[in-house]
C-alpha cells in the first residue's frame, strides 16, 4: 500500500498547489506564482550550513530571477520564529539581505504533498529538491541534491534560460549551451521550414544536428 511518502512528482506534472505561512506572510502557490514561473527550493532545517550558503547565494542573484520572469521561494520545515532568526544569521554571514519568501512547515504537509521525505536519507528531515515551475503551473525542472553538495544556482540560472528559450521556438540546447549561443533545430521541424522559421540561417552538421543561432536575440 503507497502511502505520502510515496509520492513522486514527474516532469510535465501540475506543481501541487497549497496555502502556507511565509517569512512575507499567508500565501496560496498558485496565486503567488501568477503568470510567471516559479523556482521552489527545500531545506532540511534552518541553520544548516549549506543552505546558509544557498540562500545567501539566491538573495544575490535575486535580479537575475527578476529578469526572467521567476520567483523564487524556499521552504524548511522549522517555524517562522526560527526562520526568521534564520534570516538574521544569513544576512550577517553572507553579506547580503533575504529578499524571497521561506515556507514554515512544521507539520511537514507540503513536504509530503512534493515527496521531499526520502526515508533512505532521513526519516525525518526533508532532501534538497529544486523545482523549477512554468507560467502553465506545470514542473518543467526536478533536481535532489545530497546534503553535501551546495547548489549551483548559475547553473539553474543557464537552464530556465534553456527553458525559457526552447518554450518558445522550435530548438533544443546543446551540452554546455549558455544563453547566446547556437542552438540545435528540433527534429520535428522539416528542412523545408527552416528559411521560414530560422531566418538567421542553419549549417547542416548531419541530416539530423542542424544548428542555427538562437532565435531570441
Amino acid at each position: 500500500m503507497s502511502s505520502q511518502t510515496d509520492i513522486i512528482l514527474r516532469l510535465g506534472d501540475l506543481a501541487p498547489n497549497f496555502t502556507a505561512q511565509t517569512t512575507e506572510g499567508s500565501i496560496d502557490f498558485h496565486q503567488w506564482l501568477g503568470t510567471g514561473w516559479g523556482v521552489f527550493f527545500s531545506h532540511p532545517a534552518d541553520y544548516t550550513p549549506v543552505c546558509t550558503t544557498e540562500l545567501g547565494v539566491v538573495a544575490k542573484y535575486k535580479a537575475e530571477f527578476d529578469k526572467r520572469n521567476v520567483k523564487v521561494i524556499a521552504l524548511s520545515v522549522d517555524s517562522l520564529d526560527e526562520h526568521k532568526s534564520w534570516i538574521h544569521d544569513i544576512n550577517e554571514t553572507q553579506n547580503t539581505t533575504v529578499n524571497f519568501p521561506l515556507i514554515a512547515d512544521p507539520d511537514r504537509q507540503i513536504s509530503l504533498l512534493y515527496g521531499l521525505i526520502h526515508p533512505n536519507a532521513s526519516e525525518n528531515a526533508t532532501v534538497r529538491s529544486v523545482f523549477v515551475i512554468g507560467a502553465d503551473k506545470k514542473i518543467k525542472l526536478i533536481i535532489t541534491y545530497p546534503a553535501s553538495t551546495g547548489r549551483n544556482f548559475e547553473e539553474l540560472l543557464r537552464v530556465i534560460d534553456s527553458l525559457q528559450l526552447t518554450a518558445n521556438y522550435g530548438v533544443a540546447t546543446p551540452a554546455n549551451w549558455k544563453n547566446g549561443e547556437d542552438v540545435v533545430i528540433v527534429p520535428a521541424v522539416k528542412d523545408e521550414e527552416i528559411p521560414a522559421r530560422f531566418p538567421k540561417g542553419a549549417t547542416f552538421v548531419k541530416p539530423y544536428l542542424r544548428i542555427t543561432p538562437q532565435p531570441n536575440l
